[in-house]
């Protein structure tokens, strides 16, 4: 009889080969779902918002705004970007919303980061900064601070929905909104958190929560000045003969004049409270203040602007500027799914190039492929109202429309809604979803456009001559 290794022996290279084969196939299993260390790629780690994790207010210890270890692989290299202190303005009905993209894609690679609020808490592993925490109670008193006021003595139990509505935005602002009534008061007091936070940093950069900024184009722009001088770097505004940056666009102040309007709030706060409450917009006062000490704005359109890339169009000129050779530094009013979005062509495009992202490769890119003859539903933003000569209460139908703006050699694109208006416009705008509405676009007219402007030799950049 044959023993059981002389019976068996045979076999033993078949099922070695056996064993083998299926070693290899778990190892490709594991490969694939990235378990341990045979993927092939960096892990993203997605951190989303303890909802349940609020600190107090009042708590005065030095927020941590370290972006999460983790989400820092597969950075690419943002020379300057260390002598720059990112400021991030939000409030507590926005925050939960807006700052988790943020923590997972523009500020996941930034070292230097000062989330301010006026609400205290941890969002996506970062925290915010109460900016009203020194403010004195006599300021705190007012209706303005009503909001704050509640949050920091109930944290998110003491919101209510009237906080949480959107009201209509009128030439004085919304006035309506508690958050938006209490934002004017974050702006000079943030400048000094912001000197403390980070007093050696040669450029602080300013951008709100629904604010898309792009990192490189803006390290490209700064590198142009001077930062041992005073400059003050946004899209210009005007209210009521005071020119300044517009908060929601972004703007940059160097080292000398942060320390500069600093000072001038902390000497003179009383001032600049009574000042404060008799206006309806922060981002002024700001303005006001920096002027009033001698450094005015540097007009700095289309590089910061107002507008989301969906409104914001890329091939007419403005304040002697046209935007389509312009690397633009921020865009406005962008959703969380838009930064979303734009995080990745602006990463993947970066990846590819080594040159500075102009308008005319986000239109091509982004916007161009989102345009179409015509769209119901949507509304393209055209404003110039057509009126029927003869008859000008007269409803327009839709062909009526496209043939108006057909005969205007410089309309680019017409709307219509149920009311029978028809608007028209040279712009090229993608636009939003607006039920009711037909949108159209004359694309071939869009296509010539884009033709005539042609190529960019270079990059072109708004600064002092």
């Amino acid at each position: 009889m044959l023993s059981f290794s002389s019976r068996y022996a045979r076999w033993l290279p078949i099922l070695a080969s056996a064993a083998l084969i299926f070693i290899i196939l778990d190892l490709q299993h594991l490969r694939k779902v990235g378990t341990g260390i045979f993927k092939s790629e960096p892990l993203e780690i997605i951190i989303e918002p303890d909802h349940n994790s609020i600190n107090p207010s009042n708590q005065t210890s030095q927020p941590d705004h370290k972006i999460p270890a983790s989400a820092s692989a597969s950075c690419r290299p943002l020379p300057g970007i260390e002598d720059v202190l990112v400021i991030v303005k939000t409030g507590i009905t926005e925050s939960l919303e807006k700052i988790p993209v943020h923590v997972r894609t523009t500020l996941r690679c930034i070292p230097n980061v000062l989330i301010v609020s006026d609400f205290e808490e941890e969002i996506a592993g970062i925290r915010t900064h109460d900016v009203f925490r020194n403010m004195s109670d006599s300021v705190r008193e007012n209706q303005e601070f009503g909001l704050y006021n509640r949050a920091r003595k109930q944290g998110r139990a003491g919101l209510t929905e009237k906080d949480f509505v959107k009201v209509a935005n009128t030439a004085a602002g919304m006035g309506d909104n508690p958050g938006w009534a209490l934002d004017k008061w974050k702006f000079l007091p943030m400048v000094v958190e912001a000197r403390n936070y980070h007093p050696n940093a040669k450029w602080y950069f300013v951008l709100e929560a629904d604010t898309y900024p792009f990192w490189s184009n803006l390290l490209a722009w700064l590198e142009k000045f001077d930062s041992s001088k005073k400059w003050y770097l946004g899209n210009q505004m005007m209210i009521a003969g005071s020119i300044f940056g517009h908060g929601g666009s972004g703007f940059a102040l160097s080292n000398g004049a942060i320390n500069a309007v600093a000072d001038e709030y902390t000497n003179r706060m009383e001032s600049w409270h009574d000042r404060t409450m008799a206006s309806w917009a922060g981002d002024c006062m700001l303005g006001i203040a920096l002027e009033e000490i001698g450094i005015k704005l540097t007009w700095s359109w289309p590089h910061v602007t107002g507008q989301s890339v969906w409104d914001q169009d890329a091939v007419n000129e403005a304040y002697g500027e046209r935007p389509w050779c312009h690397p633009p530094v921020t865009f406005h009013h962008m959703t969380p799914a838009d930064i979303e979005m734009m995080y990745k062509f602006d990463t993947e495009w970066f990846d590819k190039n080594h040159s500075s992202l102009l308008y005319k490769d986000i239109f091509s890119r982004v916007v161009r492929p989102k345009l179409a003859d015509l769209l119901h539903n949507w509304d393209n933003k055209a404003e110039g109202e057509q009126k029927k000569e003869g008859d000008e209460e007269a409803k327009w139908t839709l062909d009526e429309c496209a043939e108006a703006c057909a005969k205007d050699t410089k309309c680019m694109q017409y709307r219509t809604d149920e009311a029978g208006t028809c608007k028209t416009s040279d712009l090229v705008l993608r636009g939003i979803p607006s039920p009711g509405v037909t949108a159209g676009t004359m694309m071939w007219r869009v296509d010539s456009k884009v033709h005539s402007l042609g190529e960019c030799e270079k990059p072109e950049w708004v600064i002092p001559s």
